[in-house]
């Protein structure tokens, strides 16, 4: 698990004394601090309705949902809103969309939230049947509501780039690329994500994208 911040340093004392350039990178910028999210339904609405807006205007539709659907804007009070409601709070015929996808596969029980399977690559299957929720959006769900420890979002431009610094290469590597140096690091990909956000969200990072 990578939920604390001994987990989370345990995880990267391993991979540092694997890839001795990581122990630099913590040297330069210390250790993170974990990222933690309450796992079930709440969280994965809440990031179909941050999706491509800011962080402020996240929040002022999400206080909208709950004024209108109550705390946490259960799956069945979602359900039971029409489309000028939903709209009224903030919610695009996109976002709507998404937002009922999900509630539908909570109530119907095709998703169990709370019961996801332990396998990382059979648990992203099962969470991208919501639409909306990419790859990307089920991998970051897995890794900070769940705190699944080898949880690797090697598409993540930021990933791509923090690790391109701390390795030391030319060019920010693929997608591919990015994979493929993670292996050495298995089963604690999730900490060297964590640890790479860190490193981009220092300011360390000049290399261009």
């Amino acid at each position: 698990m990578v939920s604390t911040a001994e987990e989370l340093r345990v995880s990267l004392d391993f991979i540092a004394a694997a890839e001795p350039a990581f122990g630099a990178a913590i040297a330069s910028v210390g250790y993170p601090v974990p990222r933690v999210r309450e796992p079930g339904y709440e969280t994965l609405l809440r990031t179909i309705v941050g999706q491509q807006v800011s962080v402020a205007s996240a929040a002022a539709v999400w206080r909208k949902l709950e004024a209108e659907l109550g705390v946490g804007c259960t799956p069945e009070a979602l359900l039971a809103r029409d489309f000028d409601a939903l709209r009224a709070c903030g919610l695009s015929r996109q976002k709507q969309g998404y937002a009922r996808s999900l509630a539908e596969l909570v109530v119907d029980g095709t998703l169990d939230l709370h019961a996801l399977p332990a396998e990382d690559e059979v648990a992203i299957a099962q969470l991208v049947q919501i639409r909306g929720i990419g790859r990307w959006s089920a991998e970051i769900y897995l890794l900070f509501a769940e705190g699944r420890p080898d949880i690797w979002p090697a598409g993540d431009l930021a990933v791509q780039i923090a690790v391109g610094r701390i390795l030391g290469l030319g060019e920010r590597p693929s997608e591919k690329l990015t994979r493929d140096l993670a292996e050495a690091w298995r089963p604690h990909r999730g900490a060297a994500a964590i640890m790479a956000w860190h490193h981009y969200n220092s300011g360390q990072d000049m290399l261009q994208s």
